[in-house]
């Protein structure tokens, strides 16, 4: 008797699949909210932190156009390293009091956003694999 198996390629490229709908689909949510409400909280952040109210603008570029590519995987490794900046900046921004913070529940206070970061990262140094728009080719 038999056993079929898939080939080891396929089994990463769905892995790379499964990831990278995870880590930007749920990101884009957050994106989806900001331009259905707005970006008055991002904007306050910015300028306490002493940056331009501008800068906050960037938050569509990191929740709304990084997602989008990363999605489909075109520019998949750029746009997740994007997705990885937005995070460090949401962390730093919003979060950093949480920073060494443990949850009521037990976890790390910043759980999710580590997982994004993370899961950025990791959709970075990965690549999109073969069920993407552009392919296994350099930037992807």
């Amino acid at each position: 008797m038999t056993t079929a198996v898939a080939a080891p390629g396929a089994l990463d490229d769905a892995g790379k699949l499964l990831l990278r709908l995870a880590v930007a689909g749920l990101i884009l949510f957050h994106g989806v909210a900001k331009l259905r409400g707005g970006l008055g909280p991002i904007e306050q952040a910015v300028t306490a932190a002493g940056m331009p109210a501008a800068m906050a603008s960037l938050a569509y570029v990191g929740e709304v156009v990084a997602p989008i590519l990363v999605l489909i995987g075109l520019w998949t490794r750029p746009a997740a390293l994007v997705v990885a900046i937005q995070m460090v900046f949401a962390i730093g921004l919003v979060h950093g009091g949480q920073l060494l913070t443990i949850a009521d529940t037990g976890g790390w206070a910043l759980e999710l956003q580590g997982l994004y970061l993370f899961g950025a990262i990791a959709v970075a140094l990965l690549g999109a694999g073969r069920y993407s728009v552009a392919g296994n080719g350099h930037w992807n």
